[in-house]
């Protein structure tokens, strides 16, 4: 019988997978794709379980990979939900859970896809699944630890194609060929500590702050370019932790977020910003500390076959061309790309991290319908 994607949805949101815990996700995932004939290993590190699975020959000149993750995010405040979050409940055609849409219901659909296409025709080639339960965290030691296993043990994935959700709207809408770049600054001023009354005799670090957050929020650092919306810098935090209102403070700190697109790159804005910082502390004397985490580089997988053959696939099963973009947030496709040719492609992402998550069971069966005309066209 082929295998239902709803019902492998519906099981693996029972499971508790909140990262990092593995719920018993993968434990599922890997005795049913040993039973349907893949080598599986367990690719764990850092106390985060990840599972490679291989249908066909190690080293094989065409393999094509699916990247998945199993992790959800917290579920938030369990009162709010009007369904269990890990009950998989249905009504009037949508599965209610954590990890409905973002992304159990990816990984079902690829995998029963993959399980079905080898039975049914078996290709000459490979097919890879690498999946992580390490996405939603902070993604140390799930798919870039696959992928150094895959490395060390000559496994290599000629295509990668990655199953989060992509679509804002309408199923087939949308598939990304790339993403920005992301970058979190820490910023740490310090001053001297005084009476709101005599500032004089004080060096207030708030202002400093502000200022410098002011020069950051209102400095374009770009207009967009051929594949890439302009880069955005969001003030996320500042802090300073005074109750008291006549005290000025001796110290406060500031939190930013950047995307970046290709015009830039994570040393090149961090050039800028400490550049800014250091302006400002020669022209207020108040000492700032910059500490900068580069979350990814902005990448971007050239218009080709590859992307082609996935338009072409959502096309024919939906109707809908989608258009090739590079907008949104980070995946674990920032790190394939390092491995080989990767876009990637899902369900409509609407309530993804939302209190009653869920997905449309109908889109579920036709995710698979589109993962399973994928391979068989790459591997005609």
């Amino acid at each position: 019988m082929p295998v239902d994607p709803a019902a492998l949805t519906a099981s693996l949101i029972r499971c508790n997978s909140v990262t990092p815990a593995e719920g018993g996700a993968l434990v599922l995932l890997e005795k049913l794709l040993t039973g349907a004939g893949f080598t599986c290993t367990r690719v764990d590190r850092g106390g985060i379980a990840n599972l490679f699975a291989r249908w066909g020959r190690a080293g094989a000149n065409r393999s094509f990979g699916f990247n998945g993750h199993t992790d959800v995010v917290p579920v938030g405040d369990v009162a709010a939900w009007t369904h269990d979050p890990f009950g998989a409940g249905v009504v009037d055609g949508w599965m209610y859970g954590r990890g409905a849409t973002d992304m159990k219901s990816g990984v079902a659909a690829f995998a029963a896809a993959a399980i079905d296409f080898v039975r049914q025709t078996p290709p000459d080639g490979a097919i890879i699944l690498a999946i992580t339960g390490d996405e939603e965290d902070v993604a140390t030691d799930g798919t870039v630890a696959l992928l150094d296993w895959m490395a060390a043990n000559n496994e290599q994935m000629s295509v990668c194609l990655v199953g989060e959700p992509t679509c804002p709207n309408v199923m087939g809408e949308m598939m990304k060929v790339g993403r920005r770049g992301s970058l979190t600054a820490h910023f740490a001023a310090r001053g001297v500590q005084g009476h709101s009354a005599y500032p004089h005799r004080a060096n207030n670090p708030l202002n400093a702050m502000v200022r410098l957050m002011d020069k950051l929020a209102n400095h374009p650092l770009d207009s967009g370019t051929d594949h890439f919306d302009p880069s955005t810098l969001a003030i996320t935090t500042i802090d300073t932790g005074n109750p008291a209102t006549n005290v000025i403070p001796a110290a406060c700190r500031a939190t930013v977020n950047i995307r970046f697109n290709d015009s830039h790159t994570g040393a090149s804005i961090s050039d800028w910003l400490r550049a800014e910082a250091a302006a400002v502390q020669a022209a207020t004397d108040v000492q700032f500390d910059v500490k900068i985490k580069i979350s990814g580089e902005s990448f971007l997988t050239p218009p080709g076959e590859f992307s082609a053959l996935i338009a072409r696939s959502v096309q024919a099963e939906t109707g809908v061309t989608p258009a090739a973009s590079t907008s949104g947030g980070t995946s674990d496709a920032r790190f394939v790309k390092n491995h080989c040719p990767v876009v990637e492609f899902g369900l409509v992402g609407k309530t993804m991290h939302q209190v009653d998550e869920r997905v449309e069971v109908a889109q579920i069966h036709q995710l698979k319908a589109i993962y399973t005309r994928i391979l068989t066209d790459y591997f005609a």
